[in-house]
Parts: structure tokens; sequence; C-alpha cells
């Protein structure tokens, strides 16, 4: 894990620095602000290296491997800003009051030198004058073999990517004991000495539960961060600070998330994150309701939304406590091996991400194999907890007269005005919101 900043202009060291002090969380072994081509840059590191490819002092980069960066270069003296396919790293830029160009890995960091703040779209290049697309997500074309050799290839395509990422003397997973987690911590543990696994939530929680389950039949080394409904909105405020982000939903499964993270960095430096087996593999439940002719490109669609709703609680959950999580859901050739799998493989009748449970069939218990999906906060046992809590804050008159934002938005919930209070007092008056990402459930009126 990485982070990075710069600005447009020399001597602008200052600036950056601050910049870097927003965000040090991101990289607290590591520290470099250097001047060259006209541009001031600064990087953070989480190891005791630079950011950056070896004897490079014209690119600062966060790279998390196997595809997913993003990076600021000098290109025939410009500054230029790339970011992945999938936007697993995040990036945004803007302009400084004097009109230079400004970047950075976190909005709280490009808050310090602009109060407007643009996301730099996945898989695109900005060079200061336009965004160009360098990257689309596209399926394809369906793959026409048998199912049992597809999930054959799609267990040694994951077992490939969590390989890539792990290390032999120990390493940790984020472990709700649903399938996606369940299967990296299943394809991780013959690959290293300890395993570490994480899971969180109320007491009694279902997650809990199920996660005991897969950790002591693969034979981890388990932890559990058990909540009170008293600790979660004592979490609010530094959640929100670190998510950047008042979407209800989000900050929702955020917040054990966030607990989870903390304990997790007490005993590794990184871990494997299930991200993306829901969008590339139809997990969610209102799938089972749209039409076979509409779900391979609604599947296309929420997949290329992770970036600044899912993707990016798993950046910030981790990036606040110095740790790094790897989505290997979303290493290159299982997305590409995903979005050729035919739907009726993924909703196979009623059953949700068919393919992947043959493909890990005898790596899990029947009754992880079996589960059905719940949303992070759900399976945690968050539930309605900080709807109550926000209905006992937010009076129905103040709802009626604040959940229309400045932009347009209109606030969904009581719940979202209770946290877009809460993001105020952390960012003021940003002079746009278009950054931030919603999710469909809801979106801005």
């Amino acid at each position: 894990m990485a982070g990075i900043a710069g600005i447009a202009q020399l001597n602008r060291t200052t600036e950056v620095n601050r910049m870097l002090d927003r965000m040090a969380h991101r990289g607290r072994r590591h520290r470099e602000v250097f001047q060259t081509d006209g541009v001031t840059l600064g990087a953070l590191s989480s190891e005791l290296r630079r950011p950056s490819p070896p004897g490079v002092g014209r690119l600062v980069r966060d790279y998390a491997g196997y595809g997913h960066y993003a990076q600021a270069q000098i290109i025939q003296d410009r500054l230029v800003l790339l970011r992945d396919p999938l936007g697993a790293a995040p990036l945004y830029y803007g302009k400084t009051a004097d009109g230079a160009l400004c970047f950075a890995s976190e909005v709280k960091a490009l808050a310090e030198v602009t109060p407007r703040v643009i996301e730099l779209p996945p898989g695109s290049v900005y060079d200061g004058r336009r965004v160009v697309p360098h990257f689309r997500l596209v399926a394809g074309p369906a793959l026409k073999e048998p199912p049992e050799r597809i999930a054959i290839e799609l267990h040694g395509r994951l077992s490939d990517a969590v390989q890539k990422v792990i290390q032999p003397a120990g390493f940790g997973s984020w472990l709700s004991g649903g399938l996606d987690s369940s299967a990296l911590v299943a394809l991780a543990r013959p690959r290293t000495r300890t395993l570490h696994t994480f899971a969180g939530g109320l007491a009694g929680a279902a997650d809990l539960k199920f996660a005991r389950a897969v950790a002591d039949f693969v034979g981890t080394r388990h932890h559990e961060t058990v909540l009170s409904p008293r600790d979660l909105p004592r979490l609010l405020p530094q959640v929100i600070y670190h998510l950047e982000s008042f979407d209800a939903l989000l900050v929702r499964s955020s917040v054990v998330n966030f607990a989870v993270a903390k304990q997790a960095a007490e005993y590794v430096p990184a871990v494997l994150s299930g991200e993306g087996g829901d969008e590339l593999f139809a997990g969610y439940e209102y799938l089972k309701r749209l039409p076979a002719s509409r779900l391979a490109g609604e599947l296309l669609d929420i997949t290329g939304r992770l970036h600044n709703t899912a993707l990016q609680r798993v950046d910030r959950c981790a990036a606040a406590h110095g740790l790094v999580a790897h989505t290997c859901f979303l290493d290159p050739p299982v997305v590409e091996l995903a979005l050729r799998i035919p739907v009726e493989y993924k909703l196979h009748g009623t059953v949700e991400k068919w393919i992947l449970r043959q493909a890990l069939k005898g790596l899990l218990p029947d009754a992880v194999l079996e589960r059905t999906k719940s949303k992070f906060w759900q399976g945690a046992g968050v539930g309605d907890l900080l709807a109550r809590h926000a209905e006992k804050h937010v009076s129905n008159r103040d709802f009626r007269r604040e959940r229309r934002l400045p932009n347009g938005w209109t606030l969904a919930s009581k719940e979202e005005l209770l946290y877009y209070r809460l993001f105020h007092e952390h960012f003021g008056n940003l002079d746009n919101l278009e950054w931030m990402g919603r999710s469909k459930t809801a979106t801005p009126a």
C-alpha cells in the first residue's frame, strides 16, 4: 500500500507535505517529497522502499500488484495521471487556486489544496488537458465449454491469484464466513505456514458463527472482533473520516470492516479480501428478479461501479490502519474468465454463484458452500441498529429541512443525514461531490 500526492509546480513541498500528513496512515514506514521537471511529487509507503520502480525519479505509484495501480508520471515534460482498469487504487485530481494540476490518493489530502475534487475514472489517463480512457471493461465471447471444465479453470485462476500475493511465512485474511472470503481462505491455507483470519460483528452474529466454522475446518489462527451496540455510534466519526462517504449502505458495511481491519493490523501487514465475487458471479438477491437478457449487462455494470463503493470501503478501512488488502477475485485473469462465463452458470435456477460453488467443492464445509448471500452489515448483526440510532438524533423537522443538499442530491433517510452531518464536520463545503459513489439503492434523486 502507498499514498501519492503532488502539484504540477516547483517549490510546493510545504503543500505536498501537508497533503501527505492528511493520509500518513497509508505509509508510515517511508515518506519522500522531491521536485523534478517542474513538478513537486510526494509518496508514502508501508514498506521500507520507494513506492515506485527502482531508479525512477519521475514517477510515484500506489501499486497493489496484479494490475491494480494509481500513478503520476512525467511524460514529455507533462504530469500524467493513470489509474488501473477497475479503480482498485484510488486517485483524485483538481486545480489549485493558481491553476496548477494537483492530485492525491485520498480526498482529505487533496482538499488541503483545492475545494474541487474530481475522481480519475478507472482505466483512464489524464494529462492536465483531457481524460482519455485506455481501458474499457467488456465481456469476451461466452465460453462454450461444459461447466465442469469452467469450474476447474476458475479454481486454477483463483489459486494463481492467491499465489501471487501470499507470503509463505504467514499471512492474513478477512473472513465473514460467506462464500467469497471463505474461498480465498481455503486456497491460501496450504500456501502459508500460518494463516490468520479475522471476523467481526455483534455478539451472536451469523458471520461470527460461519467464520469460526470455516477457520476450524481449514485450520487457521482465528481472531474475532466482537462489538457491542454502543460501539457502532462511537466508531462512526472515524469511519466516515477515513471512508470519505456518507452513503448509508456503504457506511453501514464499513463500520465492522473498519474495526476488523484495526485488529488485523496488529498481526499481519496484509490480508485477502473477497470483494468482487458477488459482482462477477451474481451473488445479490435482486439479480434473481431481473430478466435473463439483462443479467450479463447488469453484472458488467455493477463490477464497473466497484471503484467508488465497495472497493473504496476495502481500501479506506485497510489503509486507515496501515494494512494492505488484496482483492484476488479482481485479479485480471479471474475477471477476464468470469465475464465470459454464461450467466446461466452464475445464476443457476435460484442458486446464486453456482459455478463458483462448483469450483470450490471439497474445499469448504457444506454449510458454507450452501450459504446464501447476506450484506456485510447484515451478517455482522448491525442490521437496523444504526438506523434506529439516527432516529434518536435526527428529528422529522430536521430531516425535511436538511435532506436536500446544495448540489441537488436528496438524502434517502435520517441515517444518511446523520452520516452527512459527520462528513460535513470533517470535509466542510467541498465544491462538488460527483466523485463520491452511491449505492444503487441510494442513488441521488
